[in-house]
Parts: C-alpha cells; structure tokens; sequence
C-alpha cells in the first residue's frame, strides 16, 4: 500500500499526539525566522531570497551539511535571538501535536558572540515558556570538534541548569573524524553529576564508533544508529539490552547517509525487536516533519497503523522522563481519540 501525504492519512498523522527525542534546536528554525536574523545582520549575498535559503539546504554529503549548519550560526549572536528561536520552534511543535520534547542545543558554538552558556540556556526557556503546550527538556551537546576541556567545561556548567530543564548532554559533531573514546571522562563525570547521556553514534561512521560509545561512553541511547546493521552482534546486542535508539531517517537520506528510503535499515530494526524511536534532528534544514518521518515509514515499508503509535510510545518508555511523569504523558496520548492500540 502507498500512502501519498494527504487525507486522510496525514490528517491522522497530523492529530496524533507525538514525542521528539532527538531534535537539535538550531536546526529546528523556521525559516522566516531564520531569514528574519539573517536580514538583522546584514545577510549573505548568496542567498538573497527565501527561494535561495531553501536552496541552501541541499547537501552533497554529510560534510557539506556540517559546513551549512556552521553557515546558519552566523546569524545568532545574542540572547535574546535564542528566545525568539526558542519561541517560534515551539510553536512549530505545538502545531504538530508534539506533546513532549528532549532538545539538544549547542551553547559552546556560540562562545564567539560572547555568550555563555548560562546566558543561553535561560535565553532558551524564556522562548519556550511563551509556548506552555509543549514540555521541553534540553541536552547540551558537547561538540566532537572542539577540545576536551571545553567538553568537561560544558558539563561542569550545564550541570547546575537543571532549573532551565537541562537533564543531559550529548555528542555531536564530526563522527567520521573525532571517535567517541576520548569523550570518556566526559560522560562519566556528567553521570556523576547526575546529567543523562546520549551520543550520535553510526550516523557517519561505521559499527566501531557505536560500541565507542556504547563501551566508552556509557551512553543511554544512540542517535542514528544506522550503521549497527552491519554488525550482527551489535544488533543483538540492541535487541537483548533494549539500548534506544534515536532515528532519524529523512536526515540519513538528505545527509547522504543512506542512498535513500528503501535501503534505511529502521524497519529491519523494528522487526527485530530493537527500541527504536523516531525523529527529525534537523527538521528546518531537512525540510521535514514528523508527519513526514511516519508517512515516508508507511510508504516504504508498508508499516500499520499500530507500528506508528508503537513507536511514538517507544519514545516515551525511551525518555529521560521521570517514572512518574512518564505515567501521566502516556495517560495523555493513550486516551487521545487519535490512537490506535
């Protein structure tokens, strides 16, 4: 069967209430936001239109989708540009019926401007505090790219956030050149100072780099991930521990990461039993949406109904919720007229 993104399917979709566990803030803005920045500090000549800034988020391969992402920084430079993200993101999100969300956001990208990560991080949550339909926890990434002890620096800080809605850290950044190893002390002083842990692991290099920081690291769940199928063991090793994964299949194939939808390896992982959740990571500079995760799943592997909202529990059994809380957000989408059991 063939869904085409239109009713009735998408309106389904669409009024399904959702949960985000893998979604990087500055990835995330709406580009009349975006070009509204971009126009407050002089633009770029480049792009001299909307039709242009569309255009620039078109990738060659993952490299290049760095590169742009450094690009787009450029145009954030104050606190209060981050409340205004944060601001029109969660409205995005809001009009998606996504009802919870865990974000990354990277505050060391920006410590040119001046800002630290304090100034940011309370920045962020005076923006998604003017949109209150939305439950938004933040992970602070530490970047690959950058030295240790900015990392260790990062975790030291974000730390004592926690009244911001700072529950973890992650690790993003350049895979293919910068392995997880090195980030160990990272990781296990952020669990000393009671901080959960992800990291973006398979997305751009191959099956070592997971078990890096699964072994490693320690890691709570892997983003990406797609790389584990060519490890047998490493994917037994996700169906016996139920370690969860953190999906993101339209941004595999914008990044070129998978050559396309038919040979993403997330319906093999769901028929083999492994946690996997569904995400966007950078659904502004991917042109996606959840919507579009889930249909682009029923039309390339024919998934039902039930695997959809299968899924969408996945993600709150995966989140770093607490167990109450996670009893009252599953009360919430449960009994909403939408789901399907």
């Amino acid at each position: 069967m063939r869904y085409q993104k239109e009713r009735p399917l998408h309106t389904w979709l669409h009024s399904l209430p959702k949960v985000e566990l893998h979604i990087h803030l500055e990835g995330s803005i709406p580009l009349p936001t975006l070009w509204q920045l971009m126009q407050q500090y002089g633009g770029d000549p480049d792009v001299p239109d909307m039709v242009a800034l569309q255009r620039k988020f078109q990738y060659r391969d993952f490299t290049h989708f760095i590169d742009t992402w450094v690009w787009k920084n450029r145009f954030i430079r104050t606190a209060a540009d981050f409340t205004t993200i944060a601001a029109a993101v969660a409205q995005d999100w809001a009009f998606q019926n996504i009802y919870y969300v865990e974000s990354h956001y990277s505050p060391t990208d920006f410590a040119r401007h001046g800002l630290s990560i304090g100034e940011i991080t309370r920045a962020i949550r005076t923006g998604f505090n003017q949109v209150p339909a939305v439950t938004v926890n933040l992970i602070a990434d530490v970047v690959r790219d950058s030295p240790i002890k900015h990392a260790i620096d990062t975790v030291e800080t974000v730390a004592e956030l926690g009244e911001y809605g700072v529950i973890g850290i992650g690790l993003g950044g350049s895979e293919q050149m910068h392995p997880p190893e090195p980030f160990a002390a990272v990781f296990a002083r952020a669990r000393q100072l009671g901080l959960h842990t992800t990291a973006h692991a398979g997305e751009a290099a191959g099956p070592e780099s997971i078990w890096g920081a699964l072994n490693a690291l320690g890691a709570e769940r892997i983003g990406h991930a797609t790389r584990a199928i060519a490890n047998r063991r490493l994917c037994d090793f996700f169906i016996q521990q139920q370690t969860p994964l953190e999906m993101c299949p339209l941004s595999n194939v914008r990044t070129g990461v998978v050559a396309d939808m038919s040979h993403h390896p997330i319906a093999e992982f769901i028929s083999l039993g492994m946690l996997v959740t569904v995400n966007t990571d950078d659904p502004k500079m991917f042109n996606n949406s959840l919507v579009d995760e889930y249909a682009a799943l029923m039309n390339h592997f024919d998934l039902p109904n039930a695997t959809i909202c299968q899924l969408i529990n996945n993600a709150i059994s995966a989140s770093w919720l607490n167990e109450n809380e996670k009893i009252t957000l599953r009360d919430r989408i449960l009994h909403h007229p939408s789901w399907v059991a």
